[in-house]
């Protein structure tokens, strides 16, 4: 599927296109993260897909290449117990709103992938997979992912025993035998999240 869902917004003198995609909302611990982006109208790339369709590797060097070629970008996040507190939906959108205050730069439209965000600034375009149509909402996946990727190899290093920096915080069966032996982490796991909650009866350990 092409990633040109742009060029009718460009022919309608659209110009400052905003890209809006999050990650990690199934993930039991950590973050949620979103990435906003406004890239160059004559910007091409093949290394820019849907960052699930991408390798770690392919993610590096898409994310340094966007880094590099963005008019403008910026990444913002909601905590595990924002998330707990308003549910993921919520979380992600306000990570959105986030982003797109970091992003410090004006803009004239969103899209994001199928996602509202009901304090935008300016109007959004929720397009049914986005980060697989649009250019823009893919640079914006890549960017979150590799922002939370990041993120995730640093709380490796203060709680190895879940092996964060090989699942991420999602629920592989090392991550879910840690779990059950170690119990939760306050302040890094989600606690509205099964099987998290049901591991609460346990010792619950501060982040």
């Amino acid at each position: 599927m092409p990633l040109d869902f742009e060029k009718t917004l460009y022919d309608q003198k659209v110009r400052l296109i905003v890209g809006c995609d999050e990650a990690g909302r199934g993930c039991l611990l950590g973050p949620v993260f979103a990435g906003a982006v406004i890239l160059p109208m004559s910007f091409s790339s093949p290394l820019i897909n849907d960052s699930k369709k991408l390798n770690a590797k392919q993610r590096e060097e898409a994310f340094d290449l966007i880094m590099k070629e963005a008019i403008a970008f910026g990444v913002g996040s909601c905590t595990p117990e924002e998330i707990d507190d308003m549910n993921v939906l919520n979380a992600s959108r306000v990570a959105m709103e986030r982003a797109l205050e970091n992003m410090n730069h004006p803009y004239d439209l969103i899209i994001t992938d199928f996602m509202k965000i009901p304090k935008a600034k300016r109007p959004v375009i929720s397009l049914v997979h986005g980060d697989a149509k649009s250019l823009c909402v893919a640079a914006a996946s890549i960017i979150a992912k590799v922002s939370r990727d990041r993120f995730c190899d640093d709380l490796d290093k203060k709680h190895p025993q879940y092996h964060i920096a090989q699942n991420k915080g999602y629920g592989t069966s090392s991550h879910l035998e840690a779990l059950k032996k170690f119990g939760p982490v306050k302040g890094l796991h989600r606690f509205s999240y099964q099987p998290v909650k049901s591991c609460l009866i346990k010792k619950v350990t501060l982040f």
